[in-house]
């Protein structure tokens, strides 16, 4: 239609699909491509971007480094230098207890096989010969059980008079009152008295190796079983220390009564006599040690009851016992 006042036709509106559409060019097709690579070489990059200057740039951390690395070089030859000044100590293997022993000691070992078992009149009479004393030495028999002293069933103690005594002189004390006291001097006790001896162990005096005392007089020496109980001193039933009849107990005990229990490790250890005892008497208390010592074998144990014993003075070489 035409326009009355201008008398042109009117132009027409644009619409959509009359639009004109925006050119593209070379550079819009290019610019995806280059994002997508800029993208993975972002990804690609390290994690740790160092920095151009400052403490993380490249130049400060060679710096750190080369220090470090001078630190170590200088540390190195310090050592270095130390050691060689040091002498190098030459370390000797450790000597066994025989080197280590004195020359009378080893000259006596030399006497003994370690390798073979000996009799017991063989281990006893070489036992005298390797006494090095200039004093009556002991002999000790020790005894290594199969026990478990912790079990009170195997906790193996005994006492015994041995046949050819101790050698020892056993000083005596019993704790009785009235007509006991006269008894007990009779039989041969060193001390004997009630309330005198009370009094010497109130002041911790103990000048006796064996106390002796009657079972209605036992409760009066409890408050001192922290004194006599460590020393092994506190009367007992099964040593045979409390007993009715006195003047037995001290002729025992004087005669040679000896007590044995087995310690921690399962071991008796025990004196036999001295080296003046001569073998025959040595092999009497032998045999009755360890006849006494067969005789407590515990009846819950299973196996064999004895794994070893030796024969031994009191500074001489052991010698093992066949059994």
């Amino acid at each position: 239609m035409v326009d009355k006042k201008t008398g042109l036709k009117p132009k027409a509106k644009k619409t959509e699909v009359n639009a004109k559409k925006p050119k593209i060019t070379k550079k819009d097709e290019i610019k995806p491509e280059l994002e997508k690579v800029v993208e993975e070489a972002t990804a690609i990059e390290e994690p740790n971007v160092k920095a151009k200057a400052g403490r993380r740039s490249a130049k400060a951390i060679r710096e750190v480094e080369a220090e470090k690395a001078r630190q170590e070089r200088k540390q190195a030859a310090a050592a270095a230098e130390v050691k060689d000044e040091i002498p190098k100590v030459i370390q000797k293997p450790p000597r066994s207890r025989l080197e280590r022993a004195g020359k009378k000691y080893r000259q006596a070992a030399k006497l003994i096989d370690k390798a073979r078992l000996y009799t017991v009149a063989e281990a006893l009479d070489l036992a005298v010969k390797t006494s090095t004393t200039k004093f009556d030495a002991s002999i000790e028999i020790h005894v290594n059980l199969n026990v478990d002293p912790k079990q009170a069933d195997q906790n193996v103690r005994d006492s015994l008079t041995l046949p050819s005594g101790t050698g020892r002189t056993t000083r005596v004390a019993v704790f009785t009152d009235g007509d006991g006291v006269t008894k007990a001097k009779a039989a041969g006790a060193d001390i004997a008295g009630n309330e005198d001896l009370l009094a010497k162990l109130d002041k911790e005096e103990v000048n006796f190796d064996v106390l002796i005392t009657s079972p209605n007089l036992m409760p009066r020496l409890g408050k001192y079983a922290k004194l006599l109980g460590p020393k092994g001193l506190m009367p007992n039933p099964k040593s045979g220390t409390i007993s009715a009849d006195i003047p037995k107990a001290v002729k025992e005990a004087k005669a040679g009564r000896v007590e044995y229990r087995v310690d921690q490790a399962g071991i008796i250890h025990l004196g036999i006599g001295k080296v003046s005892f001569g073998p025959d008497k040595l092999r009497q208390n032998a045999d009755a040690v360890l006849a006494s010592i067969k005789a407590a074998k515990p009846s819950s144990l299973k196996g064999a009851y004895i794994s070893s014993a030796y024969v031994t003075t009191t500074m001489g070489p052991s010698i093992k016992v066949a059994l």
